[in-house]
């Protein structure tokens, strides 16, 4: 994929940005709401709990997770740092891939059956735990960019820099 102009590549980074954020408020809420759950006395609480953990489940989590997947997919082919050529941006794709997918085929149904039960569930409090760590752990290898190259980023590398030095370089006097 040719490479994105810079307002272009700015403008998807801010998207991404604002929905990978999104992404991790909302699941803050979700632990928030089912932290409520479990430890109140109110069976009232508790259900409104998780009617509004199945709000948040049903209508946002995995548009926005869909979305945040696009955009990083989006950003990583149209930028120099390649979808599979860095170890860092490799493991954020299959970490939101994994999150998205346990989101949708697991804490989605989780969440509905503990509106039908009303009993407070630890679950659902763990889940938001793990999700959250998994964010800010992709929050920090975007900053820090660590581990270098995989071998297609190498491999990808060292044929760019073949073609760099074929060319010739034409000399002004």
């Amino acid at each position: 994929m040719k490479h994105l102009r810079r307002p272009v590549r700015r403008g998807w980074l801010v998207a991404h940005v604002a929905v990978s954020v999104s992404w991790l408020g909302l699941t803050i809420g979700l632990l928030a709401l089912g932290i409520t759950a479990y430890t109140t006395d109110s069976a009232a609480m508790t259900e409104a709990a998780y009617r509004a953990m199945k709000v948040f489940g049903d209508w946002l989590v995995v548009p926005i997770a869909l979305v945040t997947l696009g955009t990083g997919v989006v950003l990583s082919l149209g930028t120099r740092w390649g979808l599979a050529r860095h170890r860092w941006v490799w493991i954020k794709f299959w970490l939101t891939l994994i999150t998205l997918c346990l989101s949708a085929f697991l804490l989605r149904p989780e969440i509905n059956s503990a509106v039908a039960a009303g009993v407070p569930d630890t679950s659902l409090v763990a889940a938001p735990v793990v999700s959250s760590s998994a964010y800010f752990f992709m929050t920090a290898i975007s900053v820090l960019k660590p581990w270098g190259l995989t071998k297609r980023g190498r491999k990808y590398r060292a044929e760019s820099r073949k073609v760099v030095d074929a060319v010739p370089v034409r000399q002004t006097t």
